[in-house]
Order: structure tokens, then C-alpha cells, then sequence
């Protein structure tokens, strides 16, 4: 088998990649050992939220910026390409506080982004519950992230493998043996049903990155870290837009579900609902929202972040040439899905990068040849 450029891993990053790779007119082949998207891909809560997930203003909160402007875009090719709504929802995100000391906390966040001329409205505690009336009346005040959002990861992730199929990228399940090389290059994988040469790999292959043979990164690269949601049911909608907490987040969905998460546990891949993820999620909720002690709970999952050392991504080449990486995202894979698509498409095709991948290079780690 042959084709211009491998993709190891059919999550949103390596379905995007090849989506992007396969209407530039390349020979796309993907390999997923199971289902497209059924990992930890369809597991999050799908909060577009850089305001949140970075702390301060800096080549991160830049990344996130530069892919949340990407997604009406990227939505409407996408949902026209597959044929599959992905429930984006606007309104942006509260960042809530329920004490005096994080009340200044975000005021000091606040401060940094508004000098940095980003978007953020801070709110005292009657304006955040003339926003989300079902937030508790503990909130002290809130930061306001008006033009960001969420949508539905599961439909993202099979809105993404349809629209890659459609521009011509080819799925082929079964286990990825390695990564080869020749010449001091990538040069394609082993693969159980046969060798595949190509011109261009890219390991997407989230949390289980270091299980492929070849990788090229360093021992500590990427680590699975678990988290667990629950889901439950209010009538009508309790809340409109995503919320924020100092422990956790609720993602309100249009028909009156909310997820409720997430925990972050270091435990390798065991996979499992604990009794003891399922109470801290759900108390997050009920703090957020005392009517959520009332919902009935419909559903509950857990899966495993690609979490790499400093909880940025892995993005472009490596010390091999022909390698590529779209990992370790940690918990903003869903966020970043446009601008890694981007990216990694323009280095694979010999263009510049949308942005500077320098700062999540995987030769920050000190990669060096394969492992």
C-alpha cells in the first residue's frame, strides 16, 4: 500500500488533518485500530473557551484565539461537506467566582487580558445572574467571554470523518506496528494488514502517541490523564452557556442536558466511572447550579486526555524528517481541532504555518531521533 501522507489516529485532530490534507488533493490514508472518534475525541465536554484554558495572555491563549476565529468557518464546511449538524451553540463562557479571593483573582486576569486588547467583561453578582438566573446566589461575580461557545464532540468527530471520506482520505482499521524510516526520513508505517510507504507521516494519535513504535518523542511526551463526566437532564433548560468554576465546568446543551466535569486523574489508561468521580463532578454541578440536585442523571463516561508535560500541544515537525505530530492537547483538543488541521496541513505541504509552531515544537522536550 501507498499513499502521499499516513495519519495514525481518527480523533478530531488526525480526522481534521486528513480532511484539510485530502481537499488540498493528496492521497490520505488513516489508520484507526477501532472507531473514528470513539476515544477520548467523544468524550469531552467540547467548551471553546481559550479565555478560560489559558491563564494570561501568551503564545497559548494566542493558539486558542487564532482557532476559535476558525470555527464559523470551519463549521459551515464541515456541516455542509458531511451533512452533520456539530450543535454549536454561542453565548459565550462565564468564569464564575464563589469567594472574595477568587473574585480578585479573575479581576487580576481580567486586567492582563484587557491590557493585552483581548476580549473579557467583568461582571459583579447581579449581572451574572441576570445571565444564568439558575446560577447559585453564592456567585461573587464572573469574567464574561462573550464570543466563545461549545459544541457536541461526538457530532464533530463523525462530521469529521464523513467530510474526510468525501474529499477522498481512506480509513483503514488494525494496528499500527511502527513507524519506519530510511534514509534518515519517515518514510511510511508497518501496519498489520501490510507496510504502507508515504511521502508524510502525522501521529494523532492522542493519549496512546507513545505506543506507536518510532515516535520520536521522549519517554514523558504524552501520558493519559483520566477524566469523567456526567450528564443530566433539566426541565426546562436550567442554564444557557457554558460555566466555569475554580473546580470544575457545566456545558449546557440546547435540549436541557448539562455536562457536568471533569475530573483529572493520573492512573494510566484505566478506563472506569468511579463513585468518587461521579460525586465530585456532580457536586461541582449542584454548587454551580443548586437545581441540578434535582436532575436526574442520564448518562456518565470517562476517557483519557492526551495530556503532555507543560499541558500544551504537540504541534509539527520533529527531529525526523517527514514526521509530524498533532498531540498531546491535553484538555483542548476540541478547541484547537481548526488551527491544528491548519497547521499541520501547511507544514506537511511545505507552507508556512498559520502561526509560530516554535513555542509547540516537540523539540521543546528535547526529542531527539526515534525511540
Amino acid at each position: 500500500m501507498k499513499a502521499d501522507v499516513v495519519v495514525i489516529g481518527a480523533g478530531v485532530q488526525g480526522c481534521a488533518v486528513a480532511w484539510r490534507l485530502a481537499r488540498a488533493g493528496l492521497d490520505v490514508m488513516v489508520l484507526e485500530r477501532a472507531i473514528p472518534g470513539a476515544e477520548a475525541s467523544s468524550a469531552a465536554g467540547g467548551i471553546l473557551s481559550p479565555g478560560v484554558e489559558a491563564l494570561e495572555p501568551g503564545p497559548f491563549y494566542a493558539l486558542g484565539r487564532a482557532s476559535l476565529a476558525r470555527y464559523p468557518s470551519f463549521i459551515a464546511a464541515l456541516e455542509r461537506e458531511s451533512g452533520v449538524a456539530v450543535g454549536h451553540r454561542g453565548g459565550g463562557t462565564l468564569e464564575v467566582a464563589f469567594d472574595d479571593d477568587h473574585a480578585r483573582l479573575l479581576a487580576g486576569r481580567a486586567s492582563k487580558i484587557e491590557s493585552a486588547g483581548l476580549p473579557v467583561t467583568v461582571l459583579d453578582d447581579a449581572e451574572v445572574r441576570r445571565l444564568e438566573p439558575g446560577l447559585s446566589p453564592e456567585a461573587r461575580g464572573a469574567l464574561w467571554f462573550e464570543d466563545e461557545g461549545s459544541l457536541d464532540p461526538r457530532a464533530l468527530g463523525r462530521a469529521l470523518a464523513l467530510a474526510a471520506g468525501a474529499a477522498g482520505a481512506t480509513f483503514i482499521a488494525g494496528r499500527v506496528l511502527g513507524i519506519r524510516q530510511a534514509g534518515g526520513r519517515a518514510v511510511g508505517v508497518d501496519h498489520e494488514r501490510g507496510p504502507i510507504d508515504a511521502g508524510a507521516v502525522v501521529l494523532a494519535a492522542g493519549a496512546w502517541s507513545l505506543q506507536v513504535a518510532g515516535h520520536g518523542l521522549p519517554a514523558n511526551a504524552v501520558r493519559p490523564v483520566r477524566g469523567q463526566i456526567a450528564v443530566v437532564a433539566t426541565t426546562p433548560p436550567l442554564l444557557t452557556r457554558v460555566i466555569f468554576s475554580g473546580h470544575g465546568y457545566a456545558v449546557p446543551r440546547a435540549d436541557g442536558r448539562i455536562l457536568l466535569g471533569s475530573t483529572m486523574e493520573e492512573v494510566g489508561f484505566e478506563k472506569a466511572v468511579t463513585a468518587g468521580g461521579l460525586r465530585h463532578v456532580l457536586e461541582v454541578g449542584i454548587d454551580l447550579a443548586p437545581a441540578i440536585a434535582r436532575a436526574p442523571v442520564v448518562e456518565s463516561w470517562s476517557n483519557f486526555r492526551p495530556a503532555s508535560p507543560d499541558g500544551e500541544p504537540i504541534l509539527g515537525p520533529g527531529a525526523v524528517p517527514g514526521l509530524f505530530y498533532a498531540t498531546g492537547h491535553t484538555r483542548n483538543g476540541i478547541l484547537l481541532c481548526p488551527i491544528t488541521a491548519d497547521a499541520i496541513a501547511a507544514c506537511v505541504l511545505g507552507e508556512p504555518p498559520p502561526v509560530e509552531l516554535a513555542p509547540f515544537s516537540p523539540l521543546r522536550f528535547g526529542a531527539g531521533g526515534v525511540q
